[in-house]
C-alpha cells in the first residue's frame, strides 16, 4: 500500500500495533492471575477495540496520504507549465497552511514570471525601435559620405553634405540619449531627487534655451505665471519634461507662431500649460501622441524620432503628476501638465 511507502508511517503504524497488542496481552495475563482462566468475550472485545483503532488509523493516514498526492499532483501540473493550478487550502490546519504558503509562493513566482516576460517584450520592441530609427540616418550618412568622395573638388557641395551629415549625427545621438534616459526611468535605475523649487526660474531657463531658435524661425514664446510659485520636484527632470513639450510646440508651429508658457497654483495642483497655435493634432493622432516612435501619416516633420513627448510623460508620472492634451487642426495644441500640491515629508 501507498501509504506504507513512507517510512515514518509504516513505523508509527507498527508502534500502534505493538502497544494495542502489548496493552490485550497484559489485559489477559491480568485476568489470568485473578481467575485462573481466559475470558473469551473480554478477548473478543478487546481484539474488536484494537481492530477498530488500527482501522481508524489506517483510514486517517490514507486520507492525509490521498490530500499529499492530490496536492504533488498540483504541483507537478504548475511544474509543467500551468500557472493557474492552486492547491486546495480553504480547511484549517498545519497542512493547509503549508499548502497556502505553497500557492503564495507559485502566485509570487507567477508576478516575476509576468515581470520577466514583460521585460522580455519591452527589450525586444526597443531594440527593434532602435534598429529601425537608426535605419534612416545611418542610411544618409551613407550617402552623403559616398557624395562627398565624390565631390572632393566641389567645396560649396564638401560643406552641404557636411552639414547634412552633422544633423543626422545630431539625430542619432538625440535618439541615444533620448532612449538611455527614457529607458532608466522605466527601470527605477534613476533617482528622483525632489526639492522645492521656483517654477518662473526654470522656466526662463528653458526660454533662453529656445530663445536663439525662435528669434531664428520668427515665432514668440509667451512667459505668465507669478514669481514665486514653487515646485516639488527633480529641477532637471522636470526642465527635461517641460522642455520637450516646449520643443513639440516649436517643431509644429509655423512661422510668426506663437507659443505660451503659463503656470500657477491651485487649492489641489500646481498647473504648467504650453499653448501654441500651430498647426495642432489630427483627430486620428490625439490619443497616440505619447506612444513611443509613434509617427503621424499627417505630419510634416520629418526628423522627429518620437520620443520627446512619451520622455516627458514618463518624467511626469515620475512625479505623480499627468500631462493631457487638448488640439484642433489649424488652431493649436494646449498642453497641460498637473502636479499635485505635496510638500516634503
Amino acid at each position: 500500500m501507498k501509504i506504507f511507502t513512507n517510512k515514518d508511517i509504516r513505523n508509527l503504524f507498527v508502534a500502534i500495533s505493538c502497544v494495542l497488542g502489548g496493552f490485550v496481552l497484559l489485559l489477559q495475563l491480568f485476568i489470568w492471575s485473578f481467575y485462573g482462566t481466559v475470558n473469551l468475550a473480554m478477548l473478543s472485545l478487546s481484539l474488536l477495540a484494537v481492530l477498530c483503532i488500527l482501522g481508524f488509523c489506517f483510514l486517517y493516514f490514507r486520507k492525509q496520504n490521498q490530500i499529499m498526492e492530490e496536492a504533488i499532483f498540483q504541483i507537478n501540473l504548475y511544474l509543467s507549465g500551468n500557472m493557474d493550478i492552486r492547491i486546495d487550502c480553504d480547511k484549517e490546519g498545519s497542512l493547509y497552511k503549508l499548502f497556502h504558503a505553497v500557492n503564495t509562493l507559485a502566485t509570487a513566482l507567477n508576478a516575476h514570471a509576468v515581470k520577466e516576460q514583460k521585460l522580455k517584450e519591452f527589450l525586444k520592441g526597443t531594440i527593434s525601435d532602435i534598429s529601425h530609427q537608426l535605419k534612416t540616418p545611418l542610411a544618409a550618412l551613407t550617402i552623403y559620405n559616398g557624395l562627398l568622395q565624390d565631390e572632393t573638388e566641389d567645396i560649396a557641395a564638401v560643406k552641404e553634405f557636411a552639414v547634412k551629415s552633422e544633423k543626422e549625427i545630431e539625430r542619432i545621438e538625440m535618439l541615444v540619449q533620448n532612449l538611455l534616459k527614457i529607458t532608466k526611468l522605466d527601470a527605477g535605475a534613476i533617482i528622483i531627487k525632489k526639492a522645492p523649487e521656483n517654477i518662473a526660474n526654470m522656466i526662463n531657463d528653458i526660454y533662453q534655451h529656445f530663445e536663439f531658435r525662435a528669434n531664428e524661425e520668427q515665432k514668440i514664446i509667451t512667459l505668465s505665471g507669478p514669481d514665486d510659485t514653487q515646485l516639488f520636484c527633480d529641477r532637471d527632470w522636470i526642465i527635461e519634461a517641460i522642455s520637450n513639450t516646449v520643443k513639440n510646440a516649436l517643431d509644429h508651429t509655423d512661422t510668426g507662431g506663437q507659443i505660451t508658457v503659463e503656470w500657477k497654483k491651485l487649492p489641489a495642483v500646481t498647473q504648467i500649460t504650453i499653448k501654441d497655435n500651430g498647426r495642432g493634432i489630427h483627430p486620428e493622432d490625439i490619443h497616440h501622441i505619447f506612444k513611443r516612435f509613434y509617427r503621424s501619416r499627417f505630419s510634416k516633420d520629418t526628423q522627429g524620432i518620437g520620443l520627446g513627448l512619451p520622455l516627458a510623460k514618463t518624467i511626469i508620472e515620475a512625479h505623480d503628476g499627468t500631462i493631457t492634451v487638448d488640439s484642433a487642426l489649424g488652431k493649436g495644441s494646449i498642453f497641460v501638465l498637473n502636479f499635485l500640491n505635496l510638500t516634503k515629508m
